[in-house]
């Protein structure tokens, strides 16, 4: 008798849409340029032997070391699995399923909403401004039943930084009622940008980082949350017992060495160098249509025949990000910052492409 697998599972999760991230959608590309991704490998080595042995939940160095770096104390650290486990313990620890709402302004990450879906949790959207900053009268409208309110800053995939003053706007209307919760995943190439010295003054902010874009450890999954002890103490008691495997927290330790924070900061600096001349040449190119200023490791442009340019630079194995499907980014495709040389290989391609089309 066969058996229907599918019907056992819950609702939601039947009806979820996966996040489509880039190793999911595929390709045989030798220029990625689809996943935020630092283009190099980094000289890190497993030097910890004892995988015998259970790993520490918050390694102590790691704490003490991405505190020293952000300019916190250690209890206002918590190391995660990725920036997207602690995306989705925040709504654990303080959201009511089939009761609570998170809050988040498109088009934006993506995990969000997915995280919320497999919990079970209502999201509520505030499409952002024509600028893709935050529509503050629209939110306040939508505030009611909101444990979080998620931002991305520096935003992904747009590339642009959220007004500060929102923001602090944003804290004041929330205050006492739900977190808000500032992505800066990307800071690293706008550091003075940075909300940490925030937590001071906002107990309801929450800020969450990563090592896979700036750090160059994408493969690693080390991300942070960032907030007061309060905070910080709940999503403790929702965190897997042994979050960090021993050798992911033995190269986060070396990463955030003076050594390892200074090689970062090479890494930026290349990228930012690689950055400036993509976006130049970009704006030369027939084909493109705008090309937006960014934040990032990575750039928004609109095309004239985006469907085109994507399946033409696939093909010659130089793989971007479709941003079609994203709300108010049609034509638009992100591509992430790589070496000079592969950034060299989009315009070739593109010049050649727009030749063709005229």
């Amino acid at each position: 008798m066969s058996q229907n697998i599918e019907q056992l599972a819950r609702a939601n999760v039947r009806a979820l849409t996966p996040y489509q991230s880039a190793r999911r959608l595929g390709g045989n590309g030798d220029v990625w340029l689809n996943a935020n991704e630092f283009p190099l490998p980094v000289p890190f080595e497993l030097s910890q032997q004892t995988l015998n042995r259970y790993p520490e939940c918050q390694p102590k160095i790691v704490i003490e070391r991405y505190a020293a770096y952000a300019g916190l104390q250690p209890e206002q650290v918590l190391v995660s699995r990725g920036a997207d486990e602690a995306i989705e313990l925040i709504m654990r620890a303080f959201c009511e399923p089939g009761q609570d709402a998170i809050l988040f302004c498109p088009p934006t990450y993506g995990m969000y909403s997915v995280s919320a879906e497999t919990i079970g949790i209502e999201y509520r959207t505030v499409p952002a401004l024509a600028d893709w900053q935050l529509n503050l009268p629209a939110i306040a409208d939508q505030l009611e039943g909101v444990k979080v309110v998620y931002l991305c800053s520096p935003n992904n995939p747009t590339g642009n930084l959220i007004n500060q003053d929102d923001i602090r706007e944003l804290l004041a209307m929330t205050a006492g009622k739900a977190l808000v919760v500032a992505d800066e995943a990307y800071i690293e190439f706008c550091p003075q940008a940075t909300l940490t010295s925030w937590l001071k003054d906002y107990p309801n902010l929450v800020i969450l980082r990563t090592l896979s874009k700036a750090f160059a450890l994408a493969g690693l999954r080390c991300g942070f949350a960032l907030a007061n002890k309060p905070v910080i103490d709940l999503l403790m008691k929702v965190i897997a017992p042994y979050p960090l495997a021993t050798p992911v927290a033995d190269v986060a330790g070396q990463a955030l060495s003076e050594q390892g924070i200074a090689l970062m900061r090479e890494h930026v600096a290349q990228l930012n160098e690689n950055r400036s001349w993509l976006l130049a040449e970009l704006a030369q190119i027939a084909c493109v249509e705008q090309v937006f200023t960014s934040e990032t490791n990575y750039v928004l442009a609109r095309f004239t025949d985006s469907p085109k340019v994507f399946k033409t630079l696939w093909d010659q194995g130089i793989i971007l990000r479709d941003q079609n499907k994203n709300p108010g980014l049609s034509g638009c495709l992100r591509i992430s910052i790589g070496t000079h040389e592969e950034c060299g290989r989009v315009i070739a391609a593109l010049q050649a492409l727009s030749v063709e089309q005229a």
